[in-house]
Formats: structure tokens, C-alpha cells, sequence
């Protein structure tokens, strides 16, 4: 199922162009003159309707588009954290993220803007369009909950990297009274996020989703997320923490088919795109469009069929490598989130690849493994929401509400049990020491998902790898750059671009003038 809807998610995207163009699609419509579709004429049908979210679905993978050479859009979200460095030197953009000098004209950071309004835009497209559509009731709210779940995804993204955005919920046109939008406080934002999530809640989807569309478990564990963050800074919401904790119980008590596989290969096999672990992720088929965590290749070194290849632009922080537990099985070459050595051209013989490079993402069945060749199709998922997350929230934000209980010692004992860790008793935890066990799980757990960051903002804390303690955010050295967080990189600038196109949007975040 996974590959049918990722090539109609594909499909269903050039049909979205007939909202700009003049270009038919004939495919999905049925309209005697397809080259004047307008916004009208063409939300008419359910195949119209789905077609529309299918839309939505494609936009959300701008998170693994290019940004330059040896880049992607992804790497925004880790360079900075600190736990990982690069063994090139040719995208300056990327490079400026690692050394904490980006400004305003930083690719990444712009190309981040443009796709989560479009992504935004285009929910906005469908909230407003589908529900006159005829259409079968369930598969029209079952369509809504979706785009309220997407801007939802959209907005907390939006509201994490630049703080006060321009919240936009209705569809825009040079007409428009709003069209150059001043930015809402956060706390608007965050409003808007649980409106749209808790309207996904009660929109009948299903419990979980083989194909990929978002589920209810997907929603709540959001919601969970969204919650947590909220509790933490800027916001400071602490009674929050409850909402998370219920909230992600209501996930770990009704789980189902979720759970976390049992070893760490499953995480990246794409047989098992979601399905158990994987609550919800972005979808990728080869054909059209391939897994693009590419950047994580060790550079020039022979481990997949392509034979000496890779741009080792984003590789492990050695450091960070480093403050792995000893025994931890996620630091074990090949066998959890790491490989220092791997099978000549994916397949042959095996060879020391001198550094430990990330594995997490490394798709065997399309690079190969020892005596079978690859596929050469990476048809492995982007992972947005894995059941892990999902403990870990409960731990932290029950913790974090009432204090050490045998709950939240139990979700994060499942975690270091498949890292085959033990984990202490109820007894030996204070609330203090039981926060920063929950912190350095998540960084060890979810490391290289683009968590981290977050992880860091909202705490206002950074792990220090080499004392194993935990750092104020401001002050804490980076390893990978020698350079220490300030002030002003709780927030990104606003691209530059976008705020000579919309004065409205000024004054720009502190420290970036």
C-alpha cells in the first residue's frame, strides 16, 4: 500500500498546478475543459478532495529537498545541535550553520519558510474548499482532519524556528485584505495548533494507517509533542506537562499494533514503513520521490552499490559518538544508530571505514548488504513521530506533573531495554535525576531526527558529551565548531527575501539586524 499512494501523492501534486496554471490532468478530473480549472470548479468531486490532500501530503516533504550542493533542507535542523560535523567544505550556507553564523540570506532557512507556508497554503486551500464538496461524510471529515493535522505540523514547525509568525487559516490572494500578514505572538500560534488538533481528533480516522495517511494515533502523539513544548520555554505553560503526560498515555494504553521493534535494524528496514514503531512519517518511493538522507553518507568511501560516493556532509560528532553509554547497543557498529564499517560496494567484502558514520537512516535493501547486491530505490520513509518519542514524552512530562512514579520509570525502562541498559529502580530517582535520565535518553534515542534542536530551545539546556551533565544554552560550546549558543539562536532570522516582500513582517528577531 505504501507504494500506491506514494506514487499517487506524486501524481495528485502536478494536478495541483491546474490551481496556477493551465495545464489539465486528466487522470483525476472530468470537466469538459480542463485547461480553466479555477478553485471553484475544481473542488467538486471526491476525487477532487483527494486529490487536494494528496497535494498536502507531497508538500510536506520539502523537509528533504535540496538547499545546495551536498545539502538538503533537513540539515538545518541538525548542524546546529552540535552532534554532528561535516567532511566537506563546499556549501558555505551549510557551512555557516555549522559555525553558528548564519543570518538572514541562509538557504536552508529560507527554503524552511517558503515550504511550510506553501504546505500552509495549501491546507488552507482544502479547509476551506472541501466541506462543500458532495462527497461521503466520513471520507470528507477523514479528509479535514488531515489538512487540520498538516497545518497544525506546519505551524509547529513555524512557531519553534521564528517565534511570532503571520498566522494565516484562510486562503490568500493579491485581494486579500491581509495578503502582506503581520506576525502573532506565539501563544496565537500554539492556540491554533491544539484547535486544529483536537478538530483532527474527532475526525474518524483511523487508529493506524499502513498507506501512510495521518491516523489518530498520529494526531494524539502531536498533540502529546506540542503540549511538552508548550510546558517548556518560551511559553513556560507547566500545567502542560499533565496534558502531555494524558495525552501520550492515551497512545502507550491503546497502542495496538504500536510498539517499538524489537531490534534497531527494523527502524530503517522499508519493508516496515508504518507499521509498529512508525506512528507517522513522510513518505518516499523511489520513483517519485527517494529517501534524502543522503547527506549522510561517509564521503567518498565504497558502502553502497554506487562505489566510492557520499558527501559526508552531515557525519557524527565524535564527542557525541562518545557519550553513549559502554554496552549501549544504539552505539554497536551496524547494529543501532551507528556503522564504522561496512560491505565494499554494499555488498562485498566488509571494510573499516575509520569513523563512525550514522546508520539510522542507511536503507540495506537499496545499498546493499553482505553478498546481495542493492536495489538501487530507496523506498525508505523520513521518520516524523516513532513510538520511542512517544514513551519518552510520557516519562518526561509525568515526571515533570508528579514527580518520579512507576509509569514514567516503566516507559523509559522500555527504551534502555532494547539498548540492552539497565535501568534503575523507582526508588533511586528524584525528580531531578529522573529529568536528566529522560533528557539524555532523548538525545540518544532520537538523535539525528531533527528532535534535537527542539529539545534544546525548549529547555533551554544542551548535553554536554564530554561531562555527561547538561549545560545552559547559553554559554554551551558546540564541539563540532568551537562555538558557543548565544541569545539569539533560540530564534532563526525571518529570510530576508520575505521581509523586503512583506514590510509588515518586521522588526526582525534579536541579534539578526
Amino acid at each position: 500500500m505504501k507504494f500506491d499512494i506514494t506514487k499517487h501523492i506524486g501524481k495528485f501534486y502536478l494536478c495541483t498546478l491546474l490551481l496556477l496554471t493551465t495545464v489539465g490532468c486528466s487522470d483525476f478530473l472530468d470537466e469538459s475543459d480542463p485547461s480553466n480549472l479555477t478553485p471553484d470548479s475544481f473542488y467538486t468531486t471526491a476525487k477532487h478532495a483527494e486529490s487536494a490532500i494528496a497535494a498536502v501530503y507531497a508538500d510536506a516533504r520539502f523537509v528533504g529537498d535540496g538547499a545546495g550542493i551536498f545539502s538538503s533542507n533537513w540539515q538545518l535542523l541538525e548542524a546546529v545541535t552540535g552532534t554532528s560535523t561535516t567532511q566537506t567544505a563546499q556549501n558555505s550556507d551549510l557551512n555557516n550553520l555549522y559555525s553558528l553564523s548564519y543570518d538572514a540570506n541562509t538557504l536552508h532557512i529560507r527554503n524552511w519558510w517558503r515550504g511550510v507556508y506553501k504546505l500552509i497554503a495549501n491546507t488552507n486551500l482544502v479547509l476551506e474548499n472541501v466541506p462543500g464538496i458532495e462527497m461521503d461524510e466520513a471520507q470528507k471529515n477523514k479528509v479535514l482532519g488531515e489538512a487540520r493535522f498538516f497545518r497544525a505540523w506546519g505551524y509547529f514547525y513555524a512557531v519553534r524556528l521564528w517565534g511570532d509568525v503571520p498566522l494565516i487559516t484562510l486562503p490568500q490572494s493579491a485581494t486579500s485584505e491581509d495578503f502582506n500578514p503581520t506576525r502573532s505572538p506565539q501563544s496565537a500560534v500554539y492556540d491554533q495548533i491544539v484547535a486544529d488538533l483536537l478538530a483532527a481528533e474527532g475526525a474518524g480516522l483511523s487508529w493506524t494507517d499502513d498507506s501512510g495517511r495521518v491516523s489518530q494515533s498520529a494526531v494524539k502523539s502531536l498533540l502529546a509533542k506540542v503540549y511538552l513544548t508548550m510546558a517548556g520555554s518560551p511559553l513556560n505553560e507547566t500545567a502542560r506537562y499533565a496534558d502531555a503526560a494524558s495525552k501520550a498515555k492515551e497512545v502507550i494504553d491503546n497502542a495496538g499494533p504500536i510498539d517499538l521493534f524489537d531490534t534497531y535494524g527494523e527502524v530503517h528496514d522499508e519493508t516496515l514503513g508504518n507499521m509498529v514503531e512508525h506512528i507517522f512519517s513522510l513518505q518516499y518511493n523511489d520513483e517519485v520521490a527517494g529517501n534524502p538522507m543522503g547527506n549522510m553518507f561517509p564521503n567518498f568511501q565504497p558502502v553502497t552499490y554506487r562505489g566510492p560516493s557520499g558527501t559526508g556532509s552531515t557525519v557524527p560528532e565524535i564527542e557525541f559518538y562518545n557519550s553513549y553509554e559502554a554496552g549501549d547497543l544504539r552505539a554497536v557498529d551496524r547494529e543501532g544508530w551507528f556503522y564504522s564499517s561496512y560491505y565494499t560496494n554494499g555488498s562485498g567484502e566488509l571494510f573499516d571505514l575509520g569513523a563512525p558514520y550514522i546508520f539510522k537512516h542507511f536503507n540495506v535493501i537499496a545499498n546493499g548488504t553482505f553478498g546481495v547486491p542493492g536495489t538501487a530505490k530507496d523506498n525508505l520513509n523520513m521518520p516524523i513521530i516513532r513510538f520511542a518519542e512517544v514513551l519518552l514524552i510520557y516519562a518526561e512530562a509525568s515526571n515533570e506533573a508528579t514527580g518520579p512514579n512507576q509509569d514514567a520509570v516503566d516507559a523509559l525502562t522500555r527504551i534502555r531495554d532494547r539498548a540492552q541498559l539497565t535501568t534503575p529502580a523507582l526508588g533511586a530517582f528524584t525528580q531531578a535525576s529522573l529529568r536528566e535520565a529522560v533528557w539524555k535518553e532523548r538525545w540518544h534515542e532520537l538523535s539525528y531526527e531533527q528532535i534535537t534542536w527542539f529539545d534544546m530551545v525548549r529547555l533551554r539546556k544542551v548535553l554536554n558529551s564530554e561531562t555527561g551533565t547538561f549545560d545552559d544554552f547559553v554559554g554551551h560550546v558546540n564541539l563540532s565548531s568551537d562555538q558557543a549558543l548565544q541569545e539569539k539562536h533560540l530564534l532563526f532570522p525571518l529570510p530576508e527575501q520575505e521581509m523586503i516582500n512583506n514590510p509588515n513582517l518586521t522588526p526582525q528577531n534579536p541579534g539578526y539586524n
